[in-house]
């Protein structure tokens, strides 16, 4: 979800230039089953995939390597099938460590077509398209008057079982739903279910957000408090009870706490929405991952994320900077030749992949450079008693 913002809205106006301004491989081949006789172009797989379905589906990395195989040969065989079968097709699915695939007919007769394509044949009552065209009624019903989340949390064509279910809380309700849409009845299915999907969004460091639905600065880093999620950011972006919107202008938390002048720290409480991810923009959006918050040495490199110019580095001139705004001395603020610009205040400053500070202030710009200052991130964990979030 990398994005530049540099046309988005500025800090309101009692956030002056001199504040506010500055408001990842190699892969693994896939293997084929022993004796294939004319094997395939060897296709490489990230390792870190090969890891994760260990991790997640329970497999050895044999067994995830000849998955990976086979499912790309279903996808291959797949197509044609469908061809083949024309009207009479009713979809097709993988299943098991093996990946076995399995296509259906509305047609008995064209088993032997699917058996000779290198699938198992399932005869079903229902072709894909009658399932599709199911579906299709249920989205212009739903485009027209959308059900409430417990009446329709989600519908979708389920091949497997020949029909298209409507997850739903209130079953009753849910099937007039489908009357009212006029799908065919016989091909939709009620299933009760407690779902109650949301949008899910990524906190990351140097994404705008917005105050207020006025201000703009940046996200610093992802924390936690116990339980409740939210982000460090520049204390003069906001006060405690300001409302906050993320990038995309959807509700996203609250101003927990906020000290400025005397320092320039603060952070927000997210809602259920956003989670929190280890992660700063880096360059061409890409993520840095966060290791931990070791303050890095007066003359190390170090690199800034912000919602307006996005990713520059430099390196630490001094810490412990007392820093003189308009609005009054902030104290304890580490000093860096980094540019920055309005709109990046309260994003990440980041030596390696340990986070160092959130953007408070400075002078010049990104066009000719210029100086910025970083509130230290350790003291706002502190204050707060929060955690970073790291990987």
């Amino acid at each position: 979800m990398s994005r530049r913002r540099r046309h988005g809205l500025e800090l309101a106006a009692g956030c002056t230039v001199a504040i506010a301004a500055l408001f990842l491989g190699s892969g693994i081949p896939a293997v084929a089953d022993p004796g294939e006789p004319s094997p395939r172009p060897r296709r490489e797989v990230p390792p870190e995939m090969l890891a994760s379905m260990q991790r997640d589906l329970g497999l050895t990395a044999d067994e995830a390597r000849m998955r990976i195989s086979n499912e790309y040969r279903a996808g291959e065989a797949e197509p044609g099938l469908r061809k083949s079968l024309g009207s009479s097709y009713g979809g097709a699915w993988v299943s098991g460590n093996t990946a076995e695939l399995t296509v259906a007919t509305t047609d008995e007769e064209q088993s032997a077509t699917i058996t000779a394509g290198g699938a198992k044949p399932a005869v079903v009552k229902h072709s894909l398209k009658d399932l599709v065209d199911a579906k299709q009624a249920l989205d212009r019903a739903a485009s027209e008057r959308p059900p409430a989340t417990d009446v329709a949390s989600a519908w979708y064509v389920d091949v497997k079982t020949n029909s298209v279910v409507v997850q739903s809380a209130e079953p009753t309700e849910a099937a007039a739903f489908v009357a009212a849409s006029g799908a065919d009845r016989e091909v939709v299915r009620v299933v009760e279910s407690a779902e109650r999907p949301s949008p899910l969004y990524d906190l990351r460091g140097g994404e705008a957000f917005y105050i207020n639905d006025a201000a703009r600065c940046s996200i610093g880093f992802s924390v936690t408090k116990a339980e409740q999620n939210g982000f460090v950011t520049a204390g003069h972006c906001g006060s405690q009870g300001d409302t906050t919107a993320g990038f995309n202008r959807v509700a996203q938390g609250t101003f927990q706490g906020s000290s400025f002048p005397g320092n320039d720290y603060a952070w927000v409480a997210t809602n259920a929405d956003w989670t929190p991810q280890p992660w700063v923009i880096g360059p061409e959006g890409t993520n840095v991952t966060v290791t931990g918050s070791q303050e890095a040495p007066v003359g190390s490199s170090v690199c800034r994320s912000g919602s307006t110019t996005g990713w520059h580095c430099g390196t630490i001139q001094q810490h412990d900077t007392s820093v003189q705004y308009p609005q009054g001395t902030v104290r304890g603020v580490t000093r860096t030749n980094v540019c920055a610009e309005p709109g990046d205040s309260g994003g990440s400053f980041i030596s390696g992949s340990e986070a160092q500070g959130v953007t408070s202030g400075g002078s010049g710009d990104c066009t000719v450079g210029g100086t910025t200052y970083y509130q230290p991130v350790n003291p706002i964990l502190t204050t707060y008693g929060l955690t970073l979030t790291t990987g």
